[in-house]
């Protein structure tokens, strides 16, 4: 639980995160392209720093909150001086949720209201609130209870496309985006609701291929500002695979699931990406990805024992 108390302790005046930081620390991580050099099969720009450390990407307060919550439900009660700065990141969401910003996948092609970060907004402040009232805090009841409720009808109207049936990527679009997934798995819809299955019904039909799963289509209209192509976010597929689990088809999740074991390297590690002939591609070995693994392995089991099919 340190690192999170760290990240509460080291909030900005305004109570908002600092995303990211150098290996010592450092706030400021200017980037710069190395023309001269080249990466994995030739791939260019090479880079030194990160971009993304001064971009607004409002989905990190949920994840932080989901993560506190669990800890204090699962772990040890948190203390009360986490509290006091859980409230300052929670007013700073409470204050900034409707901003545009680059999102989940650092887009390069400016901001946006993007559907995941309202939604990870929505999980910090719900989050919040059911802490505060497990564990008997204070906290400004009325103002976060109106914040979650505004956000959960926000995004049922703003980033809900009545034509094709189904959630988007961000306001004004028509586009689908994998991050969509995870609106059952934090509970913002329940997994059988029909404007989710119609939801995962347009995901399957522009990102889905086979197992395999994109994050999203540039050739479809998605704009991340970045030129080439990508390969299918193995993230994403485990991600699928659970939301099958829990919308009630196990066995397909389960086909699916081992169908994605096959592309594990020899130590049965997994990279960001998976390319076109099965390459692992990006950061390797990537958490996130095993983190999902993880998550849906144990969604999976627990669904097929639930049925009967496995003790």
């Amino acid at each position: 639980m340190g690192w999170i108390e760290d990240r509460c302790m080291d909030l900005e005046p305004d109570g908002s995160l600092q995303i990211m930081y150098g290996h010592d620390g450092r706030k400021t991580l200017t980037e710069t392209t190395l023309p001269h050099l080249e990466g994995y099969r030739s791939s260019q720009p090479v880079r030194i720093g990160n971009a993304a450390y001064d971009q607004l990407q409002l989905d990190v307060y949920g994840e932080l909150m989901d993560s506190i919550y669990l800890y204090n439900k699962y772990g040890e009660p948190i203390s009360y001086q986490l509290w006091e700065n859980i409230v300052r990141l929670v007013g700073y969401v409470v204050e900034h949720w409707h901003l545009p910003d680059e999102g989940i996948w650092e887009v390069r092609g400016g901001r946006q209201e993007f559907l995941y970060s309202r939604l990870m907004c929505w999980v910090a402040v719900d989050r919040a609130i059911r802490l505060a009232e497990r564990r008997s805090f204070p906290y400004p009841a009325d103002i976060w209870r109106a914040t979650r409720d505004n956000i959960y009808r926000d995004i049922m109207t703003t980033f809900w496309d009545p034509v094709r049936r189904t959630f988007v990527q961000h306001r004004g679009t028509t586009v689908v985006d994998a991050s969509s997934l995870l609106m059952p798995m934090v509970k913002f819809v329940s997994p059988t609701d029909p404007r989710w299955r119609s939801t995962l019904r347009a995901i399957e039909e522009d990102l889905v291929d086979d197992s395999l799963v994109f994050r999203y289509r540039t050739d479809r209209g998605a704009n991340d500002g970045l030129v080439g192509d990508e390969g299918t976010f193995t993230m994403c597929s485990f991600w699928y695979t659970e939301v099958l689990a829990r919308g009630g088809d196990p066995q397909k999740a389960r086909f699916l699931f081992e169908k994605m074991l096959g592309y594990a390297n020899h130590l049965g590690l997994y990279g960001e990406e998976l390319g076109p002939h099965g390459e692992h591609l990006g950061n390797f070995p990537q958490a996130f990805t095993h983190l999902a693994l993880i998550s849906a392995a144990y969604a999976i089991d627990r669904k097929l024992s639930d049925e009967g099919w496995i003790g």
